[in-house]
């Protein structure tokens, strides 16, 4: 996880699984805007989850409302149901999907912006192609995360967010270096690769997959493997949503 500084941070809470080094609040007479203290007892650092799938909502909130210092406030299952919520609730952080019916992520993001709401948007997706992590940092996310990520790991990036820095995935900024030329990911497949995720984003499991092609079922997750990092996904799911988006098969 690397965290760049994009205003002088708060203090940040540990996540309980290493300690962290956090450079004191500057001092101030107002009161504060994210965590801080009211009446001298600690304020919880408030979350709006923005995600269409409920099973996903539901368990992001347990593992957030189970850290003493996170609470969540809200949730919306897509862009334009985030902006509603987020008025009415006023979150320290957003924690938004990318790929949502109707009103996206990135969409949803540029309208908090545009809003004015001062509401920090993390993203949290499957995907790490360049395109859509550029464009969701465009559209004003100040982090970005993937859904395989260490539940301790979105701990520790809600705080971070909140305390002023940008908490972004390693893969993430990997997908950021500058490349010599743009690199089609569907070009780099090898044809059984291609294959492979043609049936997939038909619906096939592996073992359908591997009848289908003559190959052992292991294979075929070995493919698999390989076409996730080509095209920079984390699971079958999304790399579905890929092949439909750009057409392969």
């Amino acid at each position: 996880m690397i965290a760049t500084p994009v205003s002088p941070p708060s203090a940040v809470p540990p996540t309980g699984r290493r300690s962290t080094t956090s450079a004191p609040a500057p001092a101030s007479t107002a009161a504060p805007t994210t965590g801080g203290t009211t009446g001298g007892a600690t304020r919880a650092t408030t979350v709006v989850l923005v995600d269409d799938h409920r099973l996903v909502r539901a368990g992001l909130r347990g593992i957030i409302d189970a850290a003493p210092d996170l609470t969540v406030v809200g949730e919306a299952a897509d862009g334009a149901e985030a902006l509603a919520v987020v008025r009415a609730t006023q979150p320290d952080v957003v924690l938004m999907d990318l790929s949502m019916p109707g009103i996206d992520g990135i969409e949803g993001t540029a309208r908090l912006r545009d809003s004015g709401e001062e509401t920090r948007v993390v993203v949290l997706t499957s995907f790490v192609e360049h395109e859509r992590v550029t464009a969701a940092l465009a559209a004003g996310a100040v982090g970005y995360l993937l859904k395989d990520s260490d539940p301790r790991d979105v701990l520790e990036a809600i705080r971070s967010a909140a305390a002023g820095y940008a908490p972004l995935d390693a893969r993430v900024t990997r997908a950021l270096l500058p490349s010599a030329k743009p690199v089609d990911p569907a070009a780099a497949l090898s044809v059984r690769e291609r294959e492979v995720l043609v049936l997939v984003a038909q619906g096939m499991a592996n073992k359908q997959v591997a009848r289908a092609l003559g190959i052992s079922e292991r294979t075929v997750k070995a493919h698999l493997g390989n076409v996730f990092r080509h095209i920079g996904v984390a699971d079958r799911t999304s790399a579905a949503l890929w092949a439909r988006d750009h057409n392969v098969g």
